[in-house]
């Protein structure tokens, strides 16, 4: 099926939109302030090693340390698992070492690396350290793979080192196009490694493509019917990028210059609000709920107001199925990793499971992201992983909200007033006051002064102090302070 690229460009921001029949399927956002690191290698410094973890922290130049587990080094693979080697026995203090970023700074976590160094190219990927030749795993039959590996192999200079993995956009590509390919990663090993030599420890050696023309080399494939550009200048790039590396997509990329906003025109923006929002509605009257946190991420299908089926369980099965399709599609839009749960509406026949099993695996096809569906558990859930690299959708768009601090909920105004009485006959008992003023939010204050009025005259009484009320405009619910006078 063939889909167009729309490219949003600003001077603080790009976003790059993939539409199939005008329907958007994946997002992607780049920030001038906070581009991605993923793919970017680093001479980096050793700054402590963790034999209990089997671990080391990897100075890189960011604000927080890498982190390096042993299972990324690529020493320690090559040794097999007969004779592995403990961490400290590897890395020392003060060392140097190459290392490429496999995985973005995540909250609060630092980025993840590895010593294994791999460079894309659009239809290869150039292992340096290695000597093997791969096969992407979309490429399943055996003949084709064995045809491209044997094409690759009489490509290679003799003597070369390094190995390769073949991209599935190799699979139509001619010679010429993999001999291109050959020469530009080895020439880029080559600079990498002649600035290794000469770097300072925690400097960047090398960094992976900006979205715009990473949008050229990773998405765009010979479906992709047009690429719009809503910048001049950066059409002008893409194309000269283009003309260097891929030929074919020359004629299909134009600066659109419309007076219509490029994203109110195909309606990309309602769908990056509605990527943002917890309830998703289907089209049939059903809905899901996302609930994202730090260690996974589920999702909840509701029938909703659908009453379309012939029976109560031809109702839940057209729901599901609709689900599966809309979930693979809201996964790639959002952009969420990690482990996922999905609480589909118990199905009691067998067939209805598989089905909905298989429409998920089939609609997850399109996602050029590693995971894995490992079906239903014993209590009806689809347990799946999709590999996290970047943040999600929300996570660079939003905060948490500084009133419920994430939580998505406050404390209502009544247990407000109870902690602020409780507040009061701890202090009453430290300190001598001759007052005590409550400054709080208008809702608190309206409880204290209607339904807790009571509560709080007798605690006046209790205490034999007056206690005043004052009204902060600027605090939120749950804040409140206690002045002593």
């Amino acid at each position: 099926m063939t889909h167009e690229i729309l490219i949003n460009v600003t001077p603080q921001e790009t976003r790059v939109a993939m539409l199939e029949q005008g329907v958007v399927q994946e997002l992607h956002m780049e920030r001038a302030s906070a581009r991605g690191l993923v793919g970017n290698v680093y001479l980096g410094r050793v700054a402590r090693v963790l034999p209990g973890m089997q671990s080391a922290f990897i100075e890189i130049g960011l604000e927080r340390a890498a982190f390096l587990h042993i299972a990324d080094i690529w020493e320690h693979r090559q040794n097999g698992h007969g004779g592995e080697r403990p961490i400290e026995r590897i890395l020392h203090e003060g060392q140097a070492l190459l290392v490429q970023v496999i995985k973005d700074p995540i909250g609060t976590k630092g980025a993840r690396l590895s010593t294994q160094i791999s460079l894309a190219g659009r239809l290869l990927v150039y292992l340096p350290q290695d000597s093997h030749i791969g096969i992407s795993q979309r490429i399943d039959d055996e003949a084709e793979r064995e045809t491209l590996r044997e094409r690759l192999q009489h490509l290679l200079p003799e003597g070369m080192t390094g190995g390769f993995i073949i991209r599935t956009m190799a699979e139509t590509a001619s010679e010429r196009e993999m001999q291109a390919d050959i020469e530009y990663l080895t020439k880029l090993w080559s600079d990498l490694s002649g600035r290794s030599q000469e770097a300072a420890a925690a400097s960047l050696l090398y960094q992976d493509l900006n979205l715009a023309q990473r949008v050229l080399r990773d998405m765009s494939t010979d479906e992709t019917a047009r690429i719009l550009v809503d910048s001049r200048e950066t059409c002008v790039r893409m194309i000269d990028f283009a003309r260097q590396y891929t030929p074919a997509l020359v004629d299909r990329i134009h600066h659109y210059a419309g007076e219509r906003p490029l994203y109110d025109l195909h309606g990309v923006e309602d769908e990056i609000e509605k990527a943002l929002a917890r309830r998703v509605d289907l089209k049939s009257g059903g809905y899901l709920i996302f609930d994202q946190t730090e260690a996974m991420t589920t999702v909840d299908v509701n029938t909703g107001g659908f009453v379309g089926g012939r029976s109560f369980d031809d109702t839940i099965f057209k729901t599901n199925l609709e689900a599966a399709q809309v979930i693979a599609r809201q996964l790639r839009m959002r952009n969420l990793g990690g482990i996922i749960i999905i609480d589909f509406i118990d199905m009691e026949m067998a067939d209805h499971r598989h089905a909905v099993l298989a429409e998920l695996n089939r609609a997850l096809e399109k996602d050029r992201t590693r995971l894995t569906v490992n079906g239903f558990t014993q209590l009806g859930l689809v347990e799946m992983t999709r590999k996290r690299t970047r943040e999600s959708l929300a996570h660079v768009l939003c905060e948490p909200c500084p009133t419920c601090q994430g939580r998505g909920a406050l404390k209502t105004p009544q247990t407000i007033c109870y902690e602020i009485l409780r507040e009061i006959v701890r202090e009453a008992k430290q300190f001598h006051a001759r007052e005590f003023r409550i400054l709080a939010a208008q809702s608190v204050i309206d409880m204290f002064l209607d339904e807790e009025s009571q509560s709080l005259a007798q605690l006046g009484d209790f205490i034999a102090k007056p206690i005043s009320l004052q009204v902060e405009t600027l605090y939120t619910q749950e804040q409140y302070d206690i002045v002593l006078i």
